[in-house]
């Protein structure tokens, strides 16, 4: 499988997190079956931000940190994107992350 197959499954899947929810770089490998390639999935989604259809900012790290709000357009915009679909962040991490986590299995 090619890179932009693999980034195209990305994005895939992570058009189908539901609003207000966020899932996992590592829950989205799993999901493709290439479970230890979390860091992939994160360099694909730092290659989708020019497609408003990807929702990128839903996807955290294992502990519900907002590891990739650096690579969005703006201060604190991944935070504020959350925010707006009714998932609390403090200090760069989601409040009630287990109960906001999605797993796509």
């Amino acid at each position: 499988m090619s890179k932009n197959d693999f980034f195209l499954r990305v994005y895939d899947v992570v058009r189908t997190i539901p609003l207000g929810r966020v899932t996992t770089y590592g829950l989205i490998a799993k999901k493709l079956g290439a479970k230890f390639s979390a860091r992939t999935v994160g360099w694909a989604l730092n290659a989708s931000h020019n497609d408003s259809s990807i929702p990128a900012h839903r996807v955290v790290n294992r502990n519900g940190l907002l590891t990739g709000k650096h690579h969005f357009k703006g201060y604190d915009l991944m935070r504020q994107l959350l925010e707006s679909e009714g998932i609390n962040v403090k200090d760069d991490k989601v409040i009630d992350f287990e109960v906001k986590l999605w797993d796509p299995k």
